[in-house]
């Protein structure tokens, strides 16, 4: 009797250690998800200040990082969407745009702003706020060698500044590359990786379910005194990535500013119009006149009601969070 009792208590020890293994092997396991950010914020706990000191390839040389940053300062705008995938307590951002229209307040970039701590503009329209820069008082200083040109030499009397290579990182048609760099400066290349991959996956997952599209497709920036046509060499995400067919026209590659008659040429069987006032509706838009044109009505797109309203700075823009929302609004038009 006394022996089963012992093998009762036993096999109760081993199977609460079994549980408890389970469990932090659980725990540790981020998994992969396409509609993170959630898995990016779990992913970047694990980073420690152990990555650190760590010496980066920049621009403007060696720059040795001797400690995580905790207060970071990124001032070239075409940055915004990287630097928001990583954990950071505090950022400062300098905008395309003014701060009323800009997408930080869309539903896409909710939860990466909420997750921050701290969030600062330091510029707008291009040009970094100085006085701004100099009262967030940043540990460091994420910069462009040709946007930031005229100021660098201002940045790095302020706080350390990493100047990335623009050309060499490709930062206007390939955010990977730029995210993968703001892994390294971070210390978060885990986080770099793991939505990469994600966003890859979710490609091919979009590409698969939309192979059975028929036609042209075209994408034009919808601006209050402009449209402009996106170009198949910057948009990559949508024609070599989804495998959306382009119109034939010499016009394609590179894109261009768009007259009415020069849409009709196009004469795309499917048009996303994608709007610069998506946010901020007391703004006009280049098209509204358009639309009451008999040219424009003439359409085969507007004709097939194959037109479709998005949000041109993020589906249209150069970034991660941006090019992550189109792929979700080309599918959900097209599918």
């Amino acid at each position: 009797m006394h022996l089963r009792k012992q093998s009762y208590l036993v096999l109760i020890v081993l199977l609460s250690l079994a549980l408890i293994l389970s469990a932090c092997s659980g725990s540790n396991n981020n998994g992969a998800s396409n509609t993170a950010p959630s898995g990016e914020a779990e992913q970047s706990n694990d980073t420690s200040t152990s990555a650190f000191p760590r010496t980066i390839d920049a621009a403007n040389g060696q720059i040795e990082i001797t400690k995580k940053p905790e207060r970071v300062a990124v001032v070239h705008w075409g940055y915004i969407d990287s630097i928001l995938l990583f954990d950071l307590k505090s950022a400062a951002l300098a905008l395309p745009f003014t701060e009323k229209s800009s997408a930080l307040h869309t539903d896409s970039y909710k939860p990466y702003v909420d997750k921050l701590g701290e969030m600062v503009v330091v510029g707008e329209n291009t040009t970094v706020n100085m006085e701004a820069l100099l009262s967030y008082n940043p540990d460091l200083i994420i910069a462009g060698n040709s946007i930031n040109a005229e100021v660098t030499d201002q940045l790095e009397k302020i706080a350390k500044t990493v100047v990335i290579d623009e050309a060499k990182t490709d930062i206007w048609s390939n955010w990977q590359a730029v995210v993968t760099k703001f892994g390294e400066i971070l210390g978060q290349e885990d986080v770099a990786k793991q939505y990469i991959d994600n966003y890859n996956a979710k490609l091919q997952e979009v590409k698969a379910k939309l192979a059975k599209v028929e036609g042209t497709v075209a994408f034009v920036q919808v601006r209050n005194n402009a449209v402009w046509l996106g170009g198949t060499k910057y948009l990559t995400q949508y024609y070599s990535g989804l495998g959306l067919k382009a119109p034939n026209d010499p016009a394609m590659e590179e894109g261009v500013e768009l007259s009415l008659e020069g849409l009709s040429k196009l004469n795309p069987d499917h048009l996303f119009l994608g709007y610069f006032n998506y946010v901020d509706k007391s703004q006009p838009a280049m098209t509204d006149d358009w639309e009451k044109n008999a040219v424009w009505k003439s359409l085969k797109a507007v004709q097939n009601n194959q037109t479709y309203a998005i949000n041109g700075e993020l589906a249209m823009g150069y970034g991660p969070i941006g090019n992550s929302y189109g792929v979700q609004a080309v599918l959900e038009a097209l599918e």
